[in-house]
């Protein structure tokens, strides 16, 4: 996510707490929030499908998610 994103985000979060947000506002901060959390997910998804557990005897195992066999 580009820096003027969280700016922004972190702008309204405080402009929330001190004046309060319009409609306008409430609106993009809540889009904004949803593009910073599909984006998070994404990153951790990407993170996750290239790690692998060793075992002691060295054998890798890739992760999977849970409930999966």
């Amino acid at each position: 996510m580009k820096n003027e994103k969280l700016e922004r985000i972190n702008f309204l979060a405080k402009k929330a707490k001190t004046e309060g947000l319009t409609e306008a506002e409430i609106a993009e901060q809540a889009d904004l929030r949803k593009e910073y959390i599909n984006e998070f997910k994404n990153s951790l998804r990407s993170q996750l499908d290239s790690m692998y557990i060793v075992d002691a005897e060295g054998n890798k195992t890739k992760v999977k998610p849970k409930g999966e066999k």
